[in-house]
């Protein structure tokens, strides 16, 4: 299966299924000497953790985190940094009906057709929880990146009709309230939408938005490697995730060129911008002000209601699915987008440090 690795100099290559007996990661590329333990790492983990709210599945699993490789005395040594998380609370059972036939809305059919076979419980490697694998990888960047002064920022901005007010804006919510809402009465709002959709046998939507503090000028390469695109596919390859917009996004597109240009200014640590609908990044490169980045996240397809369906011969069938789901993805996969961000830009300051010759020349004076 190709396609489980990500990143060019820091490099994470994510294993395993959701109901098989772990699942994990392998860091590649992490630079030696930074403080790096368990619970370092876990921490981020509990948050993505299952069963910690009504709004999440009940599925119990402690995710706690074991480190494999790489870490010595609580420091990284420069070695591959193995982890694996094991899997501990499967019920393979409930999947048993699904073996032969299409849950509308997810990969099963897409599975069956590139690969001839596919694992039906919980869907394998298509299951959120492979975002575990994720968010330990993630972590470790995250670690590093406060070292540099770099903070990364998610949280929920919406679930189905319901927005955060901005002007209401708490960070010390985000872990508390169960929406990760930066709001408690858009968080109370959004309980109340959600509690509509349990009782309706449905799911809900949103969106996680991503703030990016501390980043210097100059990360990104132009042309394919931009780090707007880099942090887009970063994002995009959550399974949930439907769209990425960087800054203004979409309301860029309805916008005049004089509403939606930055002006330049001389401010106190040099030049900054008035405003930031570019989203901290100009042709590719961050400009030093905050990224910006939201993603918009599908509802949870597996939800309670009959739906119609068909087997592996095409025969209609009506389907109800069993088992523990989440009635609204969003709130869990917020810390998911922080940590697939924190790879992006921790692997985009690896790559900048060869950009010029001046770096280069300076770093092994010091050395010889």
């Amino acid at each position: 299966m190709a396609g489980s690795s990500f990143g060019r100099i820091l490099r994470v290559t994510t294993w395993g299924e959701s109901h098989g007996t772990a699942l994990g990661a392998v860091l590649d590329g992490f630079p030696a000497g930074v403080r790096l333990s368990p619970d370092m790492i876990q921490v981020y983990l509990d948050r993505r953790k299952p069963g910690r709210t009504k709004i999440a599945t009940q599925r119990s699993e402690g995710d706690l985190v074991e480190i494999l490789s790489g870490v010595f005395e609580g420091k990284t040594t420069g070695t591959p940094i193995s982890m694996m998380i094991r899997n501990t609370s499967q019920h393979s059972s409930d999947y048993d009906a699904l073996r032969n036939c299409y849950r509308p809305g997810h990969a099963d059919y897409t599975y069956d057709k590139k690969y001839g076979f596919r694992d039906h419980r919980g869907g394998g490697r298509a299951s959120a929880r492979e975002t575990a694998a994720r968010v330990a990888a993630g972590a470790a960047a995250a670690c590093f990146l406060r070292e540099m002064g770099i903070e990364i920022c998610a949280y929920t901005k919406s679930i189905g009709p319901v927005s955060v007010d901005m002007a209401a804006f708490d960070a010390s919510l985000i872990q508390t309230t169960p929406t990760c809402m930066p709001d408690a009465e858009a968080d109370k709002a959004a309980m109340a939408y959600l509690e509509k959709c349990i009782q309706e046998r449905d799911s809900a939507g949103g969106v996680v938005e991503c703030r990016i503090t501390g980043l210097p000028a100059g990360l990104g390469d132009p042309v394919f490697n931009k780090l707007d695109a880099l942090l887009a596919q970063a994002v995009m390859s959550v399974g949930a995730v439907k769209a990425v917009e960087i800054g203004a996004g979409t309301e860029a597109g309805r916008m005049r060129g004089s509403q939606n240009n930055d002006p330049f200014t001389a401010g106190e640590n040099g030049i900054e911008k008035r405003t930031n609908h570019a989203g901290g990044i100009l042709g590719g490169i961050s400009d030093g002000s905050p990224v910006v980045l939201r993603a918009h996240i599908k509802p949870t397809p597996s939800i309670f209601r009959e739906q119609e369906t068909v087997d592996r011969d095409g025969r209609p069938i009506l389907l109800t699915i069993q088992g523990r789901h989440d009635p609204v993805i969003v709130p869990r996969a917020v810390v998911v987008v922080e940590c697939m961000c924190a790879l992006t830009v921790m692997d985009a300051l690896l790559v900048n440090m060869t950009a010029q010759s001046q770096n280069i020349i300076r770093f092994y004076k010091q050395l010889y």
